[in-house]
């Protein structure tokens, strides 16, 4: 039997209320359509729901069966109702993102503190992975959006480019006959150099860009981790290809130097990306609309 959830909605506030004057005035509607769509639930279930008086009305014990499930299912959706309210008002929610542990530290670590302060409320849930990796999590639902270094050639993502960033190659002063001049890239490649996992989206983007120009560079070393590749320049192991923010630091405290190069690595662009298909979260769009004016 399939009854319109409206005949269900108006026998509640008639039977709340303990009279159809009242259910009408409720609902907005007048008293006499409230009598008849009782008497179509009446029909429709084969059983009589009120007992009727000239003052008020009651239910029968049919009535308040009836009216027992109604009200825990009337009760489940107005919960419901406020628990959607709460989200679009940034009261509760959860927001989950993927992220290289680069991105995070360098890029986006204000940004989810100051979005924590603006909505305390919203659970931020961050994971960790390379470009490619985040794009599979993303597919699969796992998460609500992602910052990838760019291109991205697939067509059901949604792209928003907020950031160019970077890369420069860093040395100790072991090197330090290197910080006289300025060399070229092919000079470079005779030195021992670390590089990013050939795996990430960063070395397959700096890996095309010497292919085109006829140069292979051979690491000595390849790390997962930007900040071991600064550490491992720090202590003499090689020339370390890193990102130019993370060797800040050491750049300050002269444990490195920038080694000038001919021409400068290509800037590398990072995206937000979510599945076009997707609506996203009050959450996810609010953080994304709060990184793109912050960069």
């Amino acid at each position: 039997m399939d009854i319109n959830f409206e005949l269900y909605k108006i026998f509640y506030h008639a039977s709340v209320s303990e009279s159809f004057s009242g259910a009408a005035k409720n609902l907005f509607i007048s008293q006499s359509a409230v009598s008849q769509t009782i008497k179509n639930l009446e029909e429709k279930l084969g059983v009589t729901l009120f007992q009727r008086n000239s003052r008020n009305i009651t239910l029968t014990t049919e009535g308040k069966l009836l009216f027992s499930h109604v009200e825990q299912a009337y009760n489940f959706l107005k919960t419901a109702e406020n628990k959607i309210s709460e989200i679009r008002n940034m009261e509760s929610g959860e927001i989950k993102i993927g992220a290289s542990d680069t991105v995070c530290r360098y890029h986006i670590r204000d940004h989810l503190e100051q979005f924590n302060k603006l909505y305390p409320n919203i659970k931020i849930n961050v994971i960790n992975r390379t470009s490619s990796q985040i794009l599979s999590l993303l597919k699969n639902g796992i998460i609500d959006l992602g910052i990838i270094t760019l291109p991205v050639k697939d067509e059901s993502v949604s792209v928003n480019e907020f950031l160019a960033v970077q890369d420069i190659f860093i040395a100790s002063h072991k090197f330090s006959s290197l910080s006289k001049e300025v060399i070229s890239f092919t000079k470079i490649s005779g030195y021992p150099v670390l590089m990013l996992d050939k795996n990430s989206s960063t070395r397959h983007n700096i890996d095309t860009f010497f292919k085109a120009k006829g140069i292979e560079i051979v690491p000595e070393i390849e790390l997962e981790s930007v900040d071991l590749l600064v550490d491992f320049a720090r202590i003499g192991l090689g020339i370390s290809c890193v990102l130019k923010e993370s060797a800040n630091d050491a750049l300050q405290k002269n444990e490195v130097f920038e080694i000038k190069t001919e021409e400068m690595l290509p800037l590398r662009k990072l995206g937000i990306v979510s599945i076009k298909t997707m609506p996203l979260s009050q959450a996810a769009s609010k953080f994304i609309e709060l990184v793109i004016a912050g960069k």
